[in-house]
């Protein structure tokens, strides 16, 4: 008879091949009947991905127009209609609630906080020689908070490790103003010392008001793991959430009654029982996956927050089990082939910058692509708004004619001194990016001086809606939602 720890040490090993299995049924069926996706959504926050999901399922269900979409292009495209979600256990993504934030209250949606899912069935003609015809195509849409990706790379990361590459982290130029209270504590700290619960908690509410501090909008940083510090949900004041780094050496001898001890304790408890579960019920479920960012929030706090940024993609992709999917793959365990990076809130330029954007965050993505690209995934990236909220205007000063964009700034907005109501439309130059991607990374502080930094850009209200015949909103304007979708499925319709 073989010892009971043995058997004990072999439950999850048993339990990951069962979770595999599943996976690999389904991801097999869905291969061979080519009529199924599941397509993630993320973004670290702010960056859209609530008004994304929301206009992608408005225009499909109400005949947007998608040009670049080919099957609804070339007429192929029957109807789209809403199902149950599968998943039970899983909250639905509150689609109508969206909808009517963004149609009727000319507000943006709340943000993503949690992980949730939509099923989305498309009936179309296929038009492929030997299996022409009308096919139905279901796409399960999976979204959650960027935040909980830049988790996953800690599930190889020893807390010792952790520690150092976050109090690294902490003393940059960008960081170090935002750390100082946090990183003041540590002074006179013995790891080694008794743990105390007191000491724990406290250390962690100074390290999560850090992070909180890091991620508002006159800083905008990006790499601030672990993500559930600031989205706690249901978790918030358990111990897997009462833990901060601590100056530990790697392969140091820690006492098991020591304050180093209580941490790493608690360290391994929130990869086991949070980020685990996350990549095993649905990050590795992802067939496609649309990465969605801010590159203007960062820009407008300065190279400092651009390069933190560039960072945080590039760990994102750490997570990605990317690769070329084939019959074989996607037996064993199915794999992420392609991934689009969009750059949000592209309506918030002129459409001549539009390019320098993509070009902004092609230099953000380079290693993150690079290593996507090392495996066989498919990438692209691309400037879009899901729903655009201006419109442009060419405004004569003098003799000159200046591209101006036109629409309603947020209540409290400035432009020029002026503070606007949220009521009033205003003609807006926008800031002129870098012709030259790079310079936009160049230094590490933040450009934050008296609150204002290089660019500027002004926050728009959703537009007003256009009602059809029978009072339902038409889909609401965009820029290149339909290149997006085309890259994310549109082959799977052909």
């Amino acid at each position: 008879m073989l010892p009971t720890v043995m058997w004990d040490n072999a439950l999850p090993l048993v339990t990951d091949i069962i979770h595999d299995a599943r996976i690999a049924a389904q991801s097999l069926a869905d291969y061979v009947s080519g009529t199924g996706l599941r397509l993630g959504v993320t973004g670290l926050s702010r960056a859209g991905k609530t008004v994304f999901i929301t206009a992608l399922v408005h225009n499909l269900t109400q005949g947007g127009k998608l040009p670049v979409f080919r099957v609804s292009a070339e007429g192929r495209l029957s109807r789209a209609y809403l199902r149950p979600q599968p998943d039970d256990a899983v909250p639905r993504f509150a689609y109508e609630d969206h909808l009517a934030a963004l149609t009727v209250d000319r507000q943006w949606p709340d943000s993503t906080r949690r992980i949730s899912e939509l099923r989305l069935t498309l009936e179309f003609e296929r038009k492929g020689a030997w299996r022409s015809g009308p096919s139905t195509f279901t796409i399960d849409i999976v979204d959650y908070p960027g935040e909980w990706l830049l988790d996953l790379p800690l599930l190889n990361k020893s807390y010792a490790r952790w520690s150092r590459e976050t109090l690294e982290a902490s003393a940059l130029a960008a960081r170090a103003p935002l750390a100082a209270a946090w990183r003041g504590s540590l002074q006179g700290l013995d790891p080694m010392a008794p743990g105390s619960e007191e000491v724990a908690r406290r250390s962690a509410e100074l390290f999560t008001a850090y992070l909180r501090a890091s991620r508002t909008e006159l800083y905008s940083l990006s790499t601030l793991p672990p993500g559930r510090f600031l989205m706690p949900g249901d978790l918030e004041g358990s111990p897997a959430l009462t833990f901060a780094p601590l100056p530990v050496d790697e392969g140091a001898s820690v006492p098991s009654n020591s304050l180093a001890a209580m941490m790493e304790r608690r360290y391994e408890a929130y990869k086991s029982h949070v980020v685990g579960p996350f990549f095993r019920n649905h990050f590795a479920r992802l067939d496609r996956q649309i990465v969605l960012v801010d590159a203007l929030s960062a820009l407008n706090s300065g190279p400092g927050a651009v390069r933190d940024l560039e960072v945080a993609l590039s760990d994102l992709l750490l997570a990605f089990r990317a690769g070329r999917s084939s019959f074989l793959s996607t037996l064993f365990r199915p794999r992420i082939d392609k991934i689009l990076f969009a750059a949000t809130k592209a309506d918030h330029l002129h459409h001549t910058s539009h390019d320098r954007l993509e070009s902004i965050l092609r230099v953000l993505t380079a290693r993150a692509i690079a290593r996507a690209e090392g495996v066989g995934a498919s990438v692209d990236v691309i400037a879009l708004a899901a729903v655009r909220a201006t419109r442009e205007v060419a405004v004569k000063e003098g003799r000159d004619t200046l591209d101006a964009i036109v629409g309603t700034p947020l209540a409290g907005e400035r432009i020029d001194g002026e503070t606007f109501d949220g009521l009033s439309e205003a003609a807006v130059f926008p800031g002129e990016l870098p012709s030259d991607p790079k310079l936009a990374f160049r230094g590490d502080a933040l450009a934050v001086a008296d609150g204002e930094a290089d660019y500027r850009f002004v926050k728009f209200r959703p537009p007003q809606a256009v009602r059809g015949p029978d009072g339902a909103a038409l889909p609401l304007p965009h820029i290149r939602l339909d290149r997006a979708l085309q890259f994310l499925f549109g082959d799977r319709l052909a």
